[in-house]
């Protein structure tokens, strides 16, 4: 199964990774926690491990995505 999400759901995931862990990721890193927050229902009541990698993106850049939420 494909499961997919869209822009504004992954910039979601990259702020609240920002927000709560205070690290930066790019958005294929947030890709699966969009999922994963998005379609909670598929994943409930089993264990979920995301490895958040990849910092490759502008610190400026992010702020201008986290401000169109």
């Amino acid at each position: 199964e494909i499961i997919t999400a869209t822009d504004k759901e992954i910039i979601a995931a990259m702020r609240l990774v920002w927000e709560r862990l205070k690290i930066i990721i790019e958005p294929s890193a947030a890709l699966p926690l969009a999922v994963v927050l998005n379609t909670r229902g598929k994943f409930r009541g089993k264990r979920v491990g995301i490895i958040f990698s990849g910092g490759n993106i502008d610190l400026d850049r992010a702020c201008q995505l986290f401000s169109q939420l």
